[in-house]
């Protein structure tokens, strides 16, 4: 891979040498309210430059760690399931080198891209989900490849006990019922997350970790295409990365800014705090 002209401020590593690779999947075809997530990673690449490579909450610097920025793939947004190919690829790409894939949506139906290349190489994989909706609809409108049915693709690939989903405010009454019966369901806020995390890490799952930002209280992300008042502040979301990082992160991704919805910069300027956050918090757990 060729290093990418503009990187997120601190993820300049060489491909060869590092540990955590970025990469951003441009896609919101299926998005179902409000456009515009496809700007999401390169909005955040460019507005790092405003933010500071260290961290005074975890007391690290991202200068210090290996982490290399892939750029944006170009994907066809004519048809969900080729650009469910491309990220699939990237994402087999980087685990088959031997690194960690951190993901950049685009709309959160990227993800399920991302779960198929690395179930494949961990068969045991859990998915930790943080995110206002539960994305469990079996399909949206005659689609089954949707941002509203992601955890419900993904459930059809590691089935029953291995899905856990955090912050779920919003849902149709058929995707809670099959929540009660399928998934690990903690509704409106990080309330079990410390459980499972000794779980986890006592039986050394594989797990990959997907954010939703409009998990985060619209009055402090406004900045996504389908907001949910209720949600999380940014020192909750700070704090359940920081713990879901004590286990096996084989994989991450972050998705649903819509960076022109907050003309402010605010959201942009969370998420990418909520960026270096993880990529530190992958980056020490390391191996």
């Amino acid at each position: 891979m060729r290093p990418n002209v503009e990187t997120f401020i601190g993820c300049d590593c060489a491909y060869e040498d590092a540990e955590i690779v970025l990469f951003g999947a441009p896609f919101d075809s299926t998005t179902s309210y409000r456009p515009g997530a496809r700007f999401g990673s390169s909005a955040m690449r460019h507005e790092s430059f405003g933010l500071e490579t260290y961290s005074p909450y975890q007391d690290r610097d991202l200068s210090d760690c290996r982490i290399f920025d892939s750029g944006d793939l170009e994907l066809c947004f004519g048809s969900a399931e080729s650009a469910l190919g491309d990220i699939e690829k990237r994402t087999a790409e980087i685990l088959r080198d031997g690194k960690r894939p951190l993901l950049l949506g685009g709309e959160h139906l990227v993800t399920l891209g991302a779960i198929r290349a690395v179930s494949r190489k961990f068969p045991k994989l859990h998915l930790i989900h943080f995110d206002a909706h539960a994305d469990l609809r079996s399909e949206y409108l005659g689609a089954e490849l949707s941002h509203a049915c992601v955890i419900r693709r993904c459930h059809d690939r590691l089935g029953d006990g291995r899905i856990h989903q955090f912050c779920i405010r919003s849902g149709d009454r058929t995707e809670y019922q099959f929540a009660k019966e399928h998934t690990d369901l903690h509704p409106f806020c990080f309330g079990g997350l410390e459980g499972l995390v000794e779980q986890l890490r006592a039986s050394d799952a594989p797990v990959y970790l997907t954010i939703d930002l409009d998990c985060l209280d619209p009055a402090v992300f406004p900045g996504t295409g389908t907001p949910e008042a209720g949600g999380v502040t940014f020192m909750e979301l700070l704090n359940a990365i920081r713990l879901a990082g004590r286990t096996n992160i084989v994989g991450a991704d972050l998705n649903e800014l819509a960076p022109m919805l907050d003309p402010s910069g605010a959201s942009t300027a969370t998420a990418c705090k909520v960026l270096r956050e993880l990529l530190l918090c992958l980056s020490e757990n390391q191996g």
